[in-house]
This record gives C-alpha cells, sequence and structure tokens, in this order.
C-alpha cells in the first residue's frame, strides 16, 4: 500500500516540474523582442508598423509601443508587388477613407493662419527739436488716442531763451545788419519754431520761457518716454505714435503654398472677437528669406481698420484667392499624397469591399490649389484614392514585402525632349492602322499602311537624342524599319503577322523608354499566338481587337500596361502587369 502511494507521488510530482518547466521555456520564448508568427485560420496577421517583429493571429496592441495591430496580409498571395491586398478588417482599423478623383476647376483658395501687427510705416517717434524741461504733459496715459495738431507737452529751454533774445537785439539793427538778423530767425527755425511763433515775439519784444510740443500725426500713444520735470536732449524720443487706421495681417505660408501666392492677391479673414465677420485684405508683400525654424514665409497683408477693431496681435484664420483659381484638370486631395518630390505616390482602390486591394501608382503633381492639387499623369478621372489612413496603407505595403514610398522599382523611363516624344506619338499613330488592317485579316489593306507609317518614322529626328538614349533608339530603329520593309513585301497575312509582332516588340520597347503624348496607350497580349508563345501589340483602346488571330479569335488577350502621357514606365512592368483586365475568348 505503502509503495502504490510512493509511486503515485513521484508520477505527480513529475507532472508538476514537467509542467513548470514547459511554462519556463514558453516565458522564454514569448518575449516582445522575438518574432511572432500566429497566423488566424483565414491567414489574417496583425502586426505593428513601427516593429515589424510582432505578429500575431488577432488585433491588439504592440507590446512595445502601444500602438494598434493592423492586419497586413490575407494569405492571398497576390504576385503583384504594386497593389496591396487587405482584409476589411483591416481597412476598418486603419480608418482607410477613399476620395474619387474629379475633373474640374480648382477653388483657387488657401488657408493660412497669422496675426494682426501694427503698420510699421504708420509708427512715428515724436522727438524733442530743443533741449529743455518738462513742465507739463497731456499725455496721462500709453494708448491714448491723440488728433492732429493736439498739444502733447510744454518745455521750458533756456537755450530757446537766449535764441529768442538775440532775435529782439538783431531785430533793432536788421537794417544795418540784416544778415545778423537773419541768422538769429534761422536758428530758431532749426529747432521747428514755426514763422508765425517768430513774429509773435517780435510784435510783443516779450521773451517766450514756454513752448509747446504738438502732434504731428494721429493715432495711439504706444510709448511714453518722459514725466513732468525730465530734463531732455535735443533728438530725445518724447512719444511714440502709431496710426492704427490700417494694420498689417502676418500669415504664415509653407514651402508648398508659395507658389499659389502672388502679390495683389485678395484675401479675407476672421479673428475670434468677432464670430461670423468677415474682414478684407490684399497682399502687399511676401518675404524673400524663409524660416529656417518652422520652414515658413512671412506673406503680408494690408487692411483698412476703420473702428479701430481690429487690435495687434490678434489670431486670425485667412483665406487667400490665389492667381491660380483658373487652373483645371484632375483634382486629388492633398491629405492622399506620400510626398517624394515633383513625383509623388497615392494608392488607388482596385479591389472591392470584400476583398479590398490598392494599387501605388507614382504622381506626376502640378500647382496646389485650395486643398487639392493637380495631378499631371498617373490617375484617371473616375479613380479612388485612399485619402484617410494613406500612411497605414504604405506601412501595410512595407511590411508585405510589397512596393512603397521607400521601396520603390526602377525606373525604366529616359527623359527624352518633348518635341521627340511628340515625333514618337506621330509614328504610334501611324502604327495603330496597320494593326487594325491585321485585325480585319486583309493582306492588301496592310500593306496599304505601311508607306504612311515609313513616311513618318524617317521623319523622327534622332539628333534630339543624346548618350544612351541615342544608342536605345538607334538599336530600336533598325529592327522596326526591316519589319515595316517586309511586311510591304509579302501578300501573304500570316507571314506580315510575324514581322508586326517584331515591329510591335521594338515599338513598345520605344514608348516605354521614351513616352509618349496626347493619346493612352495599352499594351495588350495573347498568350495563345504563334502556337502559344504568344505576342503583344499596342492599342489606342483598351477593348481587345486580336490582330495575330483577327475573326478567329478577336477578343482573345489581355490589357498588360497603360502608358499615360507623361508617365513613367517601371523596369518591372514587362513581368508584373499594372492594368490586367482579364483574359477574354
Amino acid at each position: 500500500m505503502n509503495n502504490k502511494k510512493n509511486i503515485l507521488i513521484i508520477i505527480l510530482g513529475c507532472l508538476f516540474f514537467g509542467g513548470l518547466a514547459g511554462w519556463l521555456v514558453r516565458g522564454t520564448d514569448d518575449h516582445p523582442d522575438h518574432e511572432h508568427f500566429h497566423v488566424a485560420e483565414d491567414g489574417t496577421i496583425y502586426t505593428c508598423s513601427m516593429h515589424p517583429q510582432i505578429r500575431q493571429n488577432e488585433p491588439g496592441q504592440c507590446p512595445l509601443c502601444g500602438m494598434a495591430l493592423t492586419p497586413v496580409s490575407s494569405g492571398s498571395g497576390d504576385s503583384n508587388p504594386f497593389v496591396l491586398e487587405m482584409t476589411p478588417e483591416a481597412v476598418a482599423l486603419s480608418n482607410v477613407q477613399l476620395t474619387r478623383v474629379k475633373s474640374g476647376a480648382g477653388t483657387g483658395k488657401l488657408t493660412l493662419t497669422g496675426k494682426i501687427q501694427t503698420n510699421e510705416q504708420r509708427v512715428k517717434s515724436l522727438t524733442a527739436n530743443f533741449a529743455g524741461r518738462v513742465d507739463q504733459l497731456f499725455v496721462n496715459f500709453t494708448g491714448q488716442e491723440v488728433r492732429r495738431g493736439e498739444k502733447l507737452a510744454t518745455l521750458y529751454s533756456p537755450e530757446l531763451v537766449n535764441a529768442q533774445k538775440e532775435l529782439l537785439e538783431t531785430a533793432k539793427i536788421k537794417e544795418r545788419q540784416p544778415a545778423l538778423y537773419q541768422a538769429a530767425k534761422e536758428k530758431l527755425r532749426l529747432w521747428k519754431i514755426s514763422d508765425d511763433q517768430i513774429a509773435r515775439i517780435e510784435q510783443s519784444g516779450q521773451i517766450q520761457t514756454q513752448f509747446d510740443v504738438y502732434a504731428d500725426v494721429a493715432g495711439v500713444v504706444t510709448a511714453r518716454n518722459v514725466a513732468v520735470g525730465d530734463f531732455v536732449n535735443r533728438g530725445s524720443v518724447l512719444f511714440e505714435i502709431v496710426d492704427l487706421s490700417t494694420v498689417w495681417v502676418i500669415l504664415d505660408a509653407y514651402e508648398s503654398d508659395l507658389g499659389a501666392i502672388r502679390k495683389g492677391d485678395d484675401l479675407s479673414f476672421l479673428v475670434s472677437a468677432y464670430p461670423g465677420r468677415e474682414f478684407k485684405a490684399k497682399v502687399t508683400y511676401i518675404d524673400p528669406v524663409l524660416n529656417p525654424d518652422t520652414r515658413t514665409v512671412g506673406v503680408r497683408a494690408e487692411a483698412a481698420n476703420r473702428n479701430f477693431e481690429l487690435k495687434p496681435e490678434m489670431f486670425v484664420s485667412a483665406i487667400i484667392s490665389t492667381a491660380q483659381s483658373t487652373q483645371t484638370g484632375l483634382m486629388v486631395p492633398k491629405t492622399s499624397i506620400l510626398w517624394t518630390g515633383p513625383r509623388s505616390v497615392v494608392y488607388v482602390q482596385v479591389g472591392n469591399k470584400e476583398a479590398p486591394a490598392f494599387e501605388m501608382r507614382e504622381i506626376e503633381l502640378g500647382p496646389r490649389v485650395g486643398d487639392d492639387y493637380l495631378v499631371l499623369s498617373g490617375v484617371e478621372e473616375g479613380d479612388q484614392v485612399v485619402s484617410n489612413g494613406v500612411f497605414a496603407v504604405d506601412a501595410a505595403a512595407q511590411l508585405s514585402g510589397n512596393y512603397s514610398m521607400m521601396l520603390r522599382p526602377e525606373v525604366k523611363s529616359i527623359e527624352v525632349p518633348e518635341e521627340f516624344k511628340a515625333q514618337l506619338t506621330a509614328f504610334v499613330k501611324a502604327y495603330l492602322p496597320i494593326k487594325n488592317a491585321l485585325v480585319k485579316t486583309d493582306a492588301k489593306e496592310t500593306q496599304n499602311t505601311v508607306n504612311p507609317a515609313k513616311a513618318i518614322l524617317a521623319k523622327v529626328d534622332m539628333k534630339l537624342l543624346e548618350d544612351k538614349a541615342h544608342d536605345i533608339w538607334m538599336d530600336i530603329l533598325k529592327p522596326m524599319q526591316s519589319s515595316l520593309d517586309k511586311i510591304a513585301q509579302t501578300s501573304d497575312v500570316e507571314e506580315q503577322r510575324k514581322h508586326f509582332e517584331t515591329l510591335s516588340d521594338n515599338l513598345i520597347e520605344a514608348v516605354e523608354y521614351f513616352g509618349v503624348t496626347e493619346q493612352t496607350i495599352y499594351r495588350q497580349y495573347c498568350p495563345m499566338a504563334f502556337r502559344d508563345k504568344g505576342a503583344y501589340w499596342l492599342s489606342g483602346e483598351k477593348e481587345i481587337r486580336n490582330p495575330y488571330f483577327g475573326d478567329m479569335m478577336l477578343t482573345c488577350g489581355e490589357v498588360k500596361e497603360t502608358y499615360q502621357p507623361g508617365k513613367r514606365v517601371t523596369s518591372s512592368s514587362d513581368k508584373k502587369p499594372e492594368a490586367h483586365v482579364g483574359h477574354q475568348h
């Protein structure tokens, strides 16, 4: 009996210590610095955008920084590195909101903040014109309003007493010594004693011991620098007076706003003291130097202040009617843009509510118009761009190994003169009738379309290109010329199609390297052409019209790439389709 009890105690002890050891081992393995790969049954992984080593199969907070974990993968394994697939839960947690790209005129309004300041051009320092003692003051406090010509103070000046004595003495001998008489009068004039005051002194024959100081401008006394009994020297500042009938509105504009602001622009502004009341002003000055600390530039406007309602140091919110109010084109909200320079990044919705997916697009920005930016290339009207939560989408793309703002594909396109692009585009337009004739399986019409294309190709000026661009064009040009010649020489439509493939492949290379103008071009692909080897061609329409089969398999194919004017092509485009409309038969 005792032996059985001992065996039972030993078994229980082994179980206890084994469980304890397992708990210790697991506790060590769950350290926050270790990667967590707990994956839910539906393949969703929740991770932290700041600490990608944190991964788990349910929502929560990051144990390192406290940020909300974001679902980043649904296990679908999309092979397109430009497209990020997310779960509906991930979209909801990231608070993703979409805005449709629309074509229209910009509002031409720019919102800035700043404050009211005194007009420095209307600040007046009232100085003493002669030395003396302040006997009386009629300005009792700063902030007092004064009128032009109003008496502000009375001074006693021993120098003026002596000057008056000289005047009276020289007046007696002015017939014999007119120069001395005029010198005595001029001495008083230099001390800002008027001719009327001098005449009264001569007429009365009495020496005036006190002289009044008058305001020569109207305004508000902002500084009183003397008190009764003070002795002042000539040039001493007695008062500072500011005319507040006009004030300055000083605004802070960011670098990105400067292109939209011009001198003379009208603006309206609000102050919290008068809710709903709108004041008007006009831009008169733009600071030529950028503040290195705030990265802003001061913009100054001048506003009338008829009833002195606008007080210096009041905060204002201003709306400027910019010079770009007539700009039209495709608009995207500034909140949807990830800034990387003139060519920035947006995310475009390519999925649906049940299976959200966002494609990274590089866009070329135009000027800012209000809260939107003009887009020169990269999106089309009707596209839905992420306007809220774009940083969360980009962070998820980085964690998933997709292309993102920080990890972008190598660009294949080369910068060339616009004149060369226009000439190449003219040849693409001449190429399209050849394609259309092969769609009809009409060998005679195909031959007739070749000569116009050859003539336009001959006009493409290779002298516009330099260095690498010139070498690339020369390598492409010869096969295209040879293909056109061979198409014209044969009346066998199947033979024409073989040479058309060579022409198409080289023209596609040219379009990807140099770009097009005016027209959107589509690169299309049929995997069944030439006994399932596959072949490409260019089309001016998205709709599939197969030149390799014609009526036999007219709609067989898919769109592999969309070439938009001004849009650069990446080196991975051949392998990763940018626009996919499905394979049709």
